[in-house]
């Protein structure tokens, strides 16, 4: 299987915390969906021998973001009309996904989803907190995240996940669990939580440069993540992945393609693509990118992957899940060499209750999963 990830980078505004590559310029929205459908001319060949390829047909396409609820119906029509002309009907499609702010989810607009075979909707509540919500300035308010998942299901949607953050500036353990217990009771099929990040460049980690705010403290962190896991478990909901929790049957199949080196095409500016030990990836600027396709280029550069970098690629995405890495198919790509230095950093963890070796598989106990990036990056490997 494969998927195909398409970047809408349009937002009406930024939020604070964000460090994806988006802009506000709505004006170009119809221009650069023109310039999606160009790029898939140019890369029709790439994309149709991935799917004819029998270990690699297209089963997921995802589109993120940014902001894709931001495009009309009628481009998203067009775009999904063009991948289907260019590549088939894509019988083997799965899932079919799009991020969506929950004040952009209109009754109108909800049957238009389902009309285009969206199958998938993933919004980014974030929280329930109006206090917290504009102070991260996101545009919607938490009734707009009820009534957005009444109009999906109303509409034929049932695969629904949403984005909750923790960890803000002085929330307190209370706080989180009311949204954790808010999230549960809307009874979505999927939901992804995240702590708090402050990425250099965004107008958060310069908030809390200027001392104008401050991040909350590891132990409280520590803590809203342990009450994470166990409230999502006892409702039900399986924690396949550091942060991403499903009911059965309903995990991300795009996002897990990530974590368990399955090829993806990317399309837009920004969007990365990975295939056969190549990854590739656009530029991130929407007037050079629209540039450069329409004078019939691919804006992108190209990065032949060594032995050691696609090793140090999978110590990194199979061990956020829940399955680990399969020892046995590791050692057959990546030798010996890589097979004994895995297992020589490893047991330290293991010793330490931190990671596991359970039939054939190394995985993250739940006892590392707050200190996964350190593990992680002591099985990084590094040539002499």
């Amino acid at each position: 299987m494969a998927g195909l990830y398409i970047h809408i980078p349009f937002c009406a505004s930024r939020c604070i915390y964000c460090g994806f590559y988006s802009t506000t310029q709505q004006s170009l929205q119809q221009k650069y969906v023109d310039m999606l459908c160009h790029e898939i001319d140019l890369r029709a060949s790439e994309l149709f021998n991935l799917n004819t390829d029998s270990d690699n047909k297209l089963h997921t396409i995802y589109l993120g973001g940014g902001t894709p609820s931001m495009l009309s119906s009628e481009q998203l029509n067009q775009l999904l009309t063009y991948i289907y002309k260019v590549w088939g009907s894509l019988s083997d499609l799965k899932e079919l996904t799009i991020e969506c702010n929950p004040d952009d989810i209109t009754e109108e607009f909800a049957v238009q989803l389902a009309d285009l075979k969206f199958n998938r909707v993933s919004m980014g509540a974030q929280t329930f907190s109006n206090e917290r919500l504009k102070f991260l300035h996101r545009r919607h308010n938490r009734e707009d995240i009820f009534q957005a998942v009444t109009r999906l299901r109303h509409a034929g949607i049932q695969n629904i996940s949403i984005d909750l953050m923790f960890g803000f500036p002085n929330e307190t353990i209370v706080d989180w669990q009311r949204d954790i217990r808010e999230a549960i009771d809307l009874g979505v099929e999927h939901i992804s939580a995240y702590s708090l990040m402050y990425e250099e460049g965004t107008s958060l980690f310069n908030m809390r440069e200027h001392q104008k705010i401050k991040e909350i403290d590891e132990e409280t962190s520590l803590s809203m993540y342990n009450i994470l896991i166990n409230e999502l478990t006892n409702a039900g909901y399986e924690q396949y992945e550091i942060s991403n929790f499903a009911r059965p049957g309903f995990r991300s199949l795009h996002n897990s393609s990530y974590w368990h080196e399955i090829p993806y095409i990317g399309l837009g500016a920004s969007a990365h693509s990975y295939l056969n030990g190549i990854r590739k990836w656009n530029i991130s600027n929407l007037k050079k990118y629209m540039d450069e396709i329409v004078c019939n280029k691919l804006p992108q550069e190209i990065e032949i992957l060594s032995k050691d970098t696609q090793y140090n690629d999978l110590i990194t995405t199979a061990l956020r899940t829940k399955e680990g890495i399969d020892l046995n198919k590791m050692k057959n790509k990546y030798g010996e060499e890589h097979y004994n230095y895995l297992m020589k950093e490893a047991q330290p963890h293991i010793n330490a209750g931190k990671m596991k070796l359970s039939k054939h598989r190394l995985f993250i106990t739940r006892m590392g999963l707050f200190t996964s990036d350190d593990i992680m990056s002591d099985l990084i490997y590094i040539a002499d």
